[in-house]
């Protein structure tokens, strides 16, 4: 599974024993994988501040998953064709060990061997300037991203406009890579030639009868350009003079004259557009995907940070000073067990807030002073990690 579950308990000998028994039974039943998580010692400040912290710290939570997800799903629009391999770039690389930062590093290898980035995040500055660093750096990468993305959808929102006209039918498609110069009878004053749409099943019946739906068409003039599916786009001379006259005529017949005027600039114009389009798509994919690749991984190794953090905070909180706590993180083996493996955390750690752990068999109780739905509040700390982010 790609879920994990960040707790913690007092640092005392009676809460260590009750997590070894945590370990102990979720080992034996198989219910999950559990390992210890490092959270280093921060400037714990007043209590105050780590209230006001704490939520910050939800918000600037919830800002961070969402980024990381919107990252993660424009990874998947960007390589469009090459989805199969979007994992290869949604990694934490340069999140661990140094001797690890030039491996590629899978989402779940960084969280089970997390590490708190000194060099990043220095635990000798106020916890505030901590989460104010983590806060400036998300916004950053979310500014970027949709700068970037902005000017990359707009470019392929034109590009797919060109390409409906492409692939559209004789009525609506775009004729400049279709018609050439020789179709045409141009620059005559008296002669024009004109473009109709004629359905399949009445082919024999434009041959027979276009050059008498209207007096003054040139015998013989029509030739078949392009057919699809529904029909065949013919030319056909005549005299200017006719035109209106010819065109009624032909709509009496179910023969449609598609309005076109041959001008060899736009259709210039017009083709030069689509291969710059494509040109710059092409030049400007790289990049995108090495700026989404990069910054996917910082902001991922930020979030991870930030639940580390709000670790800190709330067992402080909890559990009260001097700081003494043990993380942990567990990775549930499947889903069918989460049940099982919860009713195993809340019978061991039962002690830690009694009114909490029966609050949750009976969710009509309320637990005084707490804001948060009593689904989410546990006797221990508890925070959920899920790393299925393309769902």
């Amino acid at each position: 599974m790609s879920e994990f579950w960040l707790i913690s308990a007092p640092g005392d000998k009676e809460n260590l024993q009750a997590l070894e028994r945590m370990n102990m039974v979720t080992s034996k039943s198989n219910l999950s994988h559990n390992t210890k998580f490092a959270i280093p010692d921060f400037k714990v400040g007043t209590l105050d501040s780590l209230v006001g912290l704490s939520d910050e710290l939800g918000k600037l939570d919830t800002f961070a998953e969402s980024l990381i997800r919107r990252m993660a799903q424009t990874v998947v629009e960007v390589m469009e064709d090459a989805r199969g391999k979007v994992q290869e770039n949604l990694l934490a690389n340069g999140g661990l060990k140094e001797k690890m930062k030039c491996l590629k590093i899978d989402l779940t290898s960084f969280v089970t061997h997390f590490e708190w980035d000194m060099a990043k995040y220095p635990t000798k500055q106020p916890l505030v300037n901590v989460v104010d660093t983590l806060a400036k750096q998300l916004a950053q990468i979310e500014s970027d991203l949709k700068a970037r993305t902005a000017a990359y959808n707009t470019l392929k929102m034109n590009l797919e406009n060109l390409e409906k006209k492409s692939n559209g039918n004789l009525f609506t498609r775009t004729l400049s890579d279709i018609v050439s110069k020789e179709d045409f009878v141009l620059d005559s004053e008296y002669l024009v030639t004109l473009l109709v749409i004629v359905p399949k099943q009445n082919y024999a019946q434009w041959q027979k009868t276009y050059e008498s739906l209207s007096d003054m068409v040139v015998p013989r003039s029509t030739k078949l350009i392009t057919e699809d599916k529904e029909g065949g786009l013919f030319t056909v001379t005549l005299f200017r003079k006719v035109i209106d006259d010819f065109k009624t005529k032909a709509k009496e017949n179910k023969f449609t004259v598609r309005e076109f005027c041959y001008d060899e600039k736009e259709i210039k114009r017009e083709r030069e557009e689509m291969t710059r389009l494509l040109s710059d798509k092409k030049q400007q994919y790289g990049p995108l995907l090495r700026w989404l690749k990069v910054n996917f991984s910082e902001a991922f190794i930020a979030w991870v940070h930030i639940k580390a953090l709000r670790v800190f905070v709330e067992s402080v909180l909890r559990y009260g000073l001097p700081v003494n706590f043990q993380a942990v993180l567990l990775q549930p083996h499947k889903k069918s067990s989460t049940k099982r493996l919860r009713e195993v955390l809340n019978s061991v750690f039962r002690h830690l807030d009694e009114v909490a752990a029966a609050s949750i068999l009976d969710a009509s109780v309320e637990i005084p002073g707490l804001q948060l739905n009593n689904q989410d509040y546990f006797p221990y700390v508890y925070f959920h990690i899920d790393l299925s982010l393309l769902d």
